[in-house]
């Protein structure tokens, strides 16, 4: 006989975990079946915005995180030409950051999904799907069948659920660079302060047990040479750090050696897709396509979870209730989408963008604008409006007569694309 459920999760960290502990808070049987054991690694970010930290503390978890991982209430964006300093975020948005490392932040999810009463099955892969009238009724592994009326996939960038129901993609972009990233003993930086630089386009942030933890993207020409393998080792030494004396370029270093070998990966993809990794959480219903998959805790789960449990619950049916979901999240993340496409654009910014940059360094009330947009608490059409474009124009215009045939054309663009 099969185990059965009112909900299978495939996939168990930072998608699934969150999503399993508020249905199986909600009362229903739900088992996380993950084909990892934990505490393992992954190739990811590692930073965790304030809108994800409050999910954190609503998950029961952030005490324990607090405890191996600083806040962060600070930041510092450092633009070409500019620099964006931002602080009090705990104040402003109610919560801090956290740079916690995968393996620790998986780890601590997946205890508190059991905790919570759902079934976690670690190294248990996903072989196939159970099909029954032409619907997701299950999943088969090695050990055995699970069935239930509804799986989820949240296994991330190379997702098996994804692959087996042959979901679609759509408004796919490339991804522009090459990312990496490295730890660092005896970088001397301030336990709640994060760093984001233009300078070779990195990152800094605590992460203990080393203190320091880099991003630092490459150029688009490492894509050719990486595509084929998920996780990538760097090569240049001109775009990587190496060697044990290296050190990372950001203000306050000291002497400090990279802690292990950089890691790398080409697979990141920008895409608010049916079976994507750039999406914020994950459902999977019927057979042709529904399937997504997220980097950290969000709302988006959390609107998942509500729309299950009506589902479910008997207040309509699943179909209904995941389409609008699904419609809900694209209409959520649809701007901070390709927000984030011209952000991780490779090149340097257009000059448009740098003026636009240098009045908003310059403003408060447009930092703290920008604060709330990477939060995911204002949209950035309400940052990026047409009066900023062109107040940053008109300035640009007058301070750059050389540049001007450049800066209306990029203006011409800009306004295009918005």
């Amino acid at each position: 006989m099969a185990d059965r459920f009112d909900v299978i999760v495939v996939g168990a960290r930072c998608a699934g975990s969150p999503l399993a502990i508020l249905l199986a808070r909600a009362g229903m049987r739900v088992c996380v079946v993950d084909r990892a054991r934990f505490p393992s690694d992954t190739a990811s970010t590692h930073g965790v915005q304030p809108s994800g930290v409050k999910i954190l503390g609503r998950l029961g978890v952030l005490e324990a995180l607090l405890q191996v991982t600083p806040a962060i209430d600070r930041g510092t964006i450092a633009f070409d030409e500019a620099r964006v300093e931002l602080s009090d975020f705990t104040e402003l948005v109610g919560a801090p950051m956290l740079s916690a490392r995968r393996v620790t932040l998986d780890a601590v999810l997946v205890e508190a999904a059991a905790a919570a009463g759902a079934e976690v099955r670690t190294q248990t892969a996903v072989t196939g799907l159970i099909e029954q009238r032409g619907r997701v009724a299950g999943v088969k592994t090695k050990s055995g069948e699970l069935r239930a009326p509804l799986v989820v996939g949240a296994d991330g960038v190379h997702s098996a659920v994804a692959r087996l129901v042959g979901a679609a993609k759509y408004d796919q972009t490339p991804a522009g660079r090459v990312f990496a990233w490295a730890y660092f003993e005896g970088a001397h930086t301030d336990d709640d302060h994060m760093w984001l630089g233009a300078i070779g386009a990195m990152a800094s942030s605590p992460s203990p047990p080393t203190p320091v933890c880099s991003w630092l993207p490459s150029s688009p020409r490492y894509t050719a040479e990486t595509r084929c393998s998920p996780t990538v080792r760097p090569r240049s030494p001109r775009s990587w750090p190496t060697g044990p004396s290296s050190r990372p370029p950001w203000p306050g270093r000291s002497e400090s050696g990279r802690s292990g070998r950089c890691r790398g990966t080409a697979s990141f993809e920008s895409r608010p897709d049916r079976a994507g990794r750039w999406s914020e959480t994950p459902a999977t219903s019927r057979i042709p396509r529904r399937a997504r998959a997220s980097p950290t805790p969000s709302e988006t789960a959390v609107e998942l979870a509500a729309a299950i449990e009506r589902a479910l619950g008997g207040a309509g049916g699943i179909d209904q209730a995941l389409n609008d979901w699904w419609r809900w999240r694209d209409r959520d993340a649809w701007e901070m989408y390709w927000f984030a496409h011209d952000m991780g654009a490779p090149g340097a910014p257009p000059l448009l963008f740098q003026a636009i940059q240098r009045r908003i360094a310059a403003d408060p009330q447009l930092t703290e604008g920008l604060l709330r947009v990477l939060n995911h608490d204002v949209a950035p059409s309400k940052l990026f409006t047409p009066s900023l474009a062109l107040a940053a124009t008109s300035k640009a215009l007058l301070t750059s007569p050389g540049q001007r045939k450049t800066l209306l054309r990029e203006a011409g663009t800009l306004a295009a694309n918005n």
